[in-house]
């Protein structure tokens, strides 16, 4: 490597063939595909104050080690993917990304994606405690589709960067992509733009690693390196939900607005529970929604996965946290799964009816009223 990756701080912020901080060393996500049970991801320590001003104030890049990453190849990549995830990958072209969920036979989110070609590859981004399982559980479908799943994390790196990063990236890249989801390719890999959050531009670098290697001592030069969870974080102020092992198979895409976010073709073919998704859009309107929020604690005690209750119906959880980070101001932000009725007033409090009450932030898009 031509340079350490650890913040200024002194707050390791992981590296690209290593472990975000806190992480122990050794591999955090051992599982195969022939041995799917991963370790649940790394708490990740509160970032200092200083890495999230890089962001808000100037631009920075963390190494996410958080993801991995399925390449799909074969004649018939494309249509086998096409048959079980939630978007459209028969079309995806070379110049866009798309998200997309995976589910079960019941229309429950088993995972979600960001989706992108490189060359005659599909690639999957995925967060890296469901992949295994995830993989394994698409190539069992393969059958006799000429279609081949693999394991890209050991040879590529993913990389994120945020606030005023163009710059920087131009020293990279011959063009920069300037719409969500546009990727644009170069020597050292693809860069994709993803939603801002907190108003700032981001996006996502994923590359072989000896070509992002090479290029990192002249981006540290001008971007500050922080750790992975101020970008959990961004993706929480973006309203991007991400499915991890805790709260795998506990949504239908509309809960977790994949709907709103792009995720889910309702035009498109067959796919494990399609119709559970489509008669949850069109007969009906949806009830369950999710939400921004900051609520008192720390990651130790504020997890994907918790219940949420309401103080007028405290027998009873309304809801669920999806993701959480510790957030800038103090306290963890946290994308929460929860029945729209449970906003319409009274208070949603964590793990009991007497836990640490939350307070509700607007996200940066709407949500239709009615479907």
């Amino acid at each position: 490597m031509n340079t350490p990756l650890a913040t200024e701080s002194g707050n390791p912020a992981g590296n690209l063939a290593g472990n975000p901080a806190g992480a122990p060393s050794g591999n955090p996500s051992a599982g195969t595909p022939s041995s799917p049970a991963a370790a649940a991801l790394p708490i990740l320590p509160r970032p200092l104050p200083d890495e999230f001003d890089a962001v808000l104030q100037h631009g920075a890049y963390a190494v996410l080690t958080q993801f991995g990453v399925i390449d799909a190849t074969g004649d018939d990549a494309a249509s086998f993917l096409h048959g079980q995830l939630t978007n459209d990958t028969q079309h995806l072209d070379a110049a866009n990304a798309r998200l997309a969920g995976y589910c079960s036979a019941k229309g429950r989110l088993l995972a979600s994606f960001l989706t992108w070609r490189s060359g005659d590859t599909i690639r999957l981004l995925v967060s890296k405690d469901v992949q295994a399982a995830v993989q394994k559980r698409l190539s069992m479908f393969i059958l006799r589709a000429k279609a081949k799943l693999a394991d890209a994390s050991g040879e590529l790196a993913v990389i994120g960067l945020a606030g005023d990063v163009r710059k920087a990236l131009s020293g990279v890249f011959d063009a920069l992509p300037d719409g969500v989801h546009v990727k644009v390719d170069g020597a050292a890999g693809s860069l994709i733009r993803v939603p801002d959050a907190c108003e700032r531009l981001r996006y996502l670098w994923i590359g072989p690693k000896a070509q992002m290697e090479a290029q990192l001592p002249a981006l540290g030069e001008k971007l500050k390196q922080v750790s992975p969870a101020v970008w959990d974080w961004l993706d929480i102020r973006a309203g991007e939900p991400r499915i991890t092992q805790p709260v795998v198979e506990q949504f239908v895409p509309q809960m977790v607005n994949f709907d709103v976010l792009g995720a889910v073709n309702f035009k498109k073919g067959c796919y494990p529970g399609q119709e559970v998704v489509a008669r949850s859009q069109y007969r009906g309107t949806i009830k369950r929604r999710t939400s921004l929020a900051n609520v008192a604690g720390e990651l130790d005690s504020v997890k994907a996965g918790a219940e949420l209750f309401h103080s007028d119906d405290p027998g009873q959880p309304c809801g669920m946290v999806v993701n959480a980070a510790s957030a800038r101001d103090g306290g963890v932000d946290v994308l929460v799964e929860i029945k729209l009725a449970a906003l319409e007033g009274g208070s949603v409090h964590l793990g009991a009816a007497d836990g640490p009450a939350l307070r509700f932030l607007a996200l940066p898009y709407g949500l239709p009223t009615e479907v």
